[in-house]
């Protein structure tokens, strides 16, 4: 790391570490209380916190909020394991509901985040939000998958560093603070979270993600424990009534940049910018969110429309449909609590009146049912309906 290239400012410097294999390395100083930041970012303050006010008033109006974010929560994942070079599209998501196959490392990286966000959303109701969850969460991130071996779930006890393929901690782009600063820079963080507001939560979220990703606490999965955090502290400050906004998509689509704006308060104090770029993010991203959640809410009120003119409990293979868009006997017998004839009437049934449309056979002549419409919600601005299922 070129310590030339870091300024000391109000976030932290960059500093040598003792003995005769020392080495620069960035500690961040403790979340400042206090911030000026530009006229820009005030405009596009109000610019975000009116989408956000938006997308939170109707996910306090929505009969079933948590059952509409469901299809969110996969674009999330997708999009957040993505950054981190994973492979994995909506589709192969959509067919692990259809096979006893073992999912690959990829696709069980983007299940375990799902898993986790999961497990947050319910903790964050009942602990409060703490170093104590983000280990559970990042021990969840982690089972089994790559990064297993890395102490999931533990503060870091070694160095680690962040740069391109075989970089050393002397050539690595970033090098986060020594290990043993971690608990007390932790402890910082989460005061600020419970703290009372200094400054519009949207800013400080933005600049907790921030901290967070410096800090690096662990020794794998930082980024995407990172980005799962930001939905959980708009949670705890009651900006939004249930997981309906996520941020991966955005900063997938402008990788390079998210890292760079990062960087760019580490080494220049560019606050400013990093803030523009989340603010924007999360005006863009409201207002996707509100628009689907939207379209979503009118699709699920014509299908139940349609459910209940059948006999049987298609409404509730109707709300299962928006959890899991592929559609198997088994699945249906399982969670709704019925023989195998009966969870095939349904289903068959909901296919004749257009709501599923039955997809060729896959494991063993396993046939399936695929909510073709939700599915296109959910990737619309990704992939074609018609190339993927």
């Amino acid at each position: 790391m070129d310590a030339a290239r870091y300024a000391k400012t109000q976030f932290g410097s960059a500093v040598r570490t003792a003995g005769a294999h020392g080495y620069v390395t960035y500690v961040p100083n403790p979340l400042p209380r206090h911030l000026e930041v530009g006229s820009a970012v005030v405009a596009q303050l109000a610019d975000a916190e009116s989408a956000l006010g938006r997308l939170s008033g109707a996910g306090r109006l929505l009969p079933d909020p948590l059952l509409l974010a469901r299809p969110f929560l996969q674009r999330e994942a997708v999009a957040s394991t993505r950054i981190e070079g994973t492979q994995v599209t909506h589709p192969e998501l959509f067919e692990l509901t259809t096979t006893d196959d073992l999912p690959n490392a990829d696709l069980e990286e983007t299940l375990n985040y799902v898993r986790a966000l999961n497990y947050g959303v319910e903790r964050v109701e009942q602990l409060p939000l703490s170093t104590r969850l983000v280990r559970e969460l990042h021990e969840l991130l982690l089972a089994g998958v790559r990064g297993r071996d890395r102490a999931p779930g533990q503060l870091r006890r070694s160095q680690n560093w962040v740069g391109h393929g075989g970089a050393s901690i002397q050539t690595a782009e970033f090098v986060p603070p020594p290990f043993e600063m971690v608990g007390d820079l932790l402890s910082d963080w989460e005061r600020y979270i419970h703290e009372d507001q200094h400054t519009s939560p949207l800013i400080e979220c933005a600049l907790l993600h921030y901290q967070f990703e410096t800090i690096h606490p662990f020794l794998d999965g930082n980024g995407r424990m990172g980005r799962l955090l930001i939905v959980l502290i708009l949670m705890h400050r009651r900006r939004l009534p249930a997981p309906l906004l996520y941020l991966s998509p955005w900063f997938e689509q402008q990788r390079d940049q998210y890292y760079q704006l990062l960087q760019g308060v580490r080494e220049r104090g560019d606050l400013d910018a990093w803030l523009l770029f989340f603010l924007q993010g999360v005006e863009r991203q409201s207002a996707d969110a509100l628009a689907r959640a939207e379209r979503l809410v009118d699709l699920r009120e014509q299908y139940r429309g349609v459910a209940a003119t059948i006999r049987g409990q298609t409404v509730k293979v109707v709300d299962l449909a928006f959890e899991r868009p592929m559609l198997t006997t088994r699945l249906v017998e399982q969670r709704l609590g019925v023989s195998k004839p009966t969870a095939m009437r349904l289903l068959t049934a909901l296919a004749d009146h257009g709501v599923l449309t039955e997809r060729p056979p896959g494991q063993r002549g396993r046939r399936r049912w695929a909510a073709s419409a939700i599915i296109a919600e959910i990737i619309r601005d990704e992939i074609e309906l018609e190339e993927t299922l």
